[in-house]
């Protein structure tokens, strides 16, 4: 007898779309943690007095390098924000997943794509 590609309904080595959730949460995560303090500290002035000066800020956000950092830390925040959100609601007891699931990535979907046009604007 041939095995079937797919495993049976109940097994638990089922396909699942979980992953794609997770990425951006995880590359979210990852990034508060580690990367968001870092640029906190190198902007506020507590390290490089001007860091944070309009021509200095301006000018990173010019250049496409920038632009792609900047990009991708707002975007992996937002998702990372959403995913969070997501839980949160659940823990407190709102059950109705297809609204909050909805509502939580399509706001991360349109800030992302606001993040791209912005940037792209400067």
């Amino acid at each position: 007898m041939a095995a079937s590609s797919h495993a049976p309904s109940g097994d638990p080595r089922r396909a699942s779309h979980k992953a794609l959730v997770w990425l951006p949460f995880a590359a979210g995560g990852m990034l508060a943690a580690f990367i968001v303090p870092v640029m906190v500290l190198l902007t506020t002035g507590l390290v490089f007095p001007n860091a944070l000066s309009y021509e200095r800020a301006h000018a990173f956000a010019d250049n496409y390098l920038g632009k792609l950092v900047l990009f991708g830390v707002l975007v992996a925040l937002m998702w990372h924000a959403a995913h969070r959100l997501r839980i949160t609601a659940h823990d407190f007891g709102i059950r109705n997943d297809l609204v909050i699931r909805h509502a939580c990535y399509w706001a991360a979907a349109v800030g992302s794509v606001l993040t791209l046009v912005f940037l792209l604007a400067i």
